[in-house]
């Protein structure tokens, strides 16, 4: 199954993997910045109660959230994208952005239904005294809520938004399916021509492992450290 004549195959394409690590990074970053905002729009959609736009909002993320991430993304792609004229170039040389560019569409659409209910719970749990404190004050409802509220909310869900990120950088894998070059895409790119499985997949797993790993743990320590900054 695994062999040492198997790794020495793979190795010779350890470029495919290191191109692929900076895809990743690369979808991972703008899927989480896109993201957030399409998250706060609908976040704020929602909380408004104006009809329709709270019942669109609520239909947006209940149908990204029900649906599978592989549908979306070849709806993206192969539908929503298919009458538009994308730029075709390399991004670093090697990253086709015809392609490039659906796959961050598709993985910050699917992102900003799960970070909208992340954000609105957010902004929920700040206590609606402070927004009086600050209309009595003569601040206008969207300052109170620029200067007040939304700094405490992000505060309060910021170690969700960087988990996001981790999760972002496992489930962008998917994105191979439409020619993404990222780690995966690696991995069938060396298969293709090693016809060798088992180390390939080794080594894409020692590197999603090398991505998130360290990523959760930095997390970890900035949330201890946000945590004890509460501490009275």
């Amino acid at each position: 199954m695994f062999s040492a004549a198997g790794f020495a195959k793979t190795w010779q394409y350890i470029d495919l993997f290191k191109q692929g690590v900076i895809t990743t990074i690369s979808l991972s970053f703008l899927t989480v910045i896109f993201g957030f905002f399409i998250a706060l729009v609908l976040a704020l959609l929602k909380k408004s109660k104006v009809h329709p736009f709270d019942y669109l909002a609520t239909a947006y993320i209940e149908i990204f959230r029900a649906t599978p991430m592989l549908v979306q993304i070849f709806v993206i792609y192969y539908i929503v994208f298919a009458k538009v004229n994308v730029p075709a170039f390399k991004l670093f040389g090697f990253i086709r952005f015809e392609r490039f560019l659906p796959g961050v569409v598709a993985l910050a659409m699917n992102s900003g239904a799960y970070l909208a209910e992340i954000i609105r719970s957010g902004i929920q749990s700040i206590d609606y005294g402070q927004t009086e404190a600050a209309r009595s004050l003569g601040m206008t409802k969207f300052q109170s809520f620029k200067e007040i509220v939304l700094p405490q909310a992000i505060k309060n869900i910021l170690p969700a938004i960087a988990n996001e990120f981790v999760t972002i950088i496992k489930e962008s894998s998917i994105c191979y399916t439409i020619g993404v070059q990222e780690i995966m895409y690696a991995v069938s790119s060396t298969k293709g021509a090693t016809y060798r499985i088992a180390e390939p997949l080794v080594i894409a797993t020692l590197v999603y492992f090398c991505l998130t790993f360290p990523t959760s743990k930095i997390i970890a320590y900035f949330e201890r450290r946000m945590s004890r900054g509460d501490v009275r």
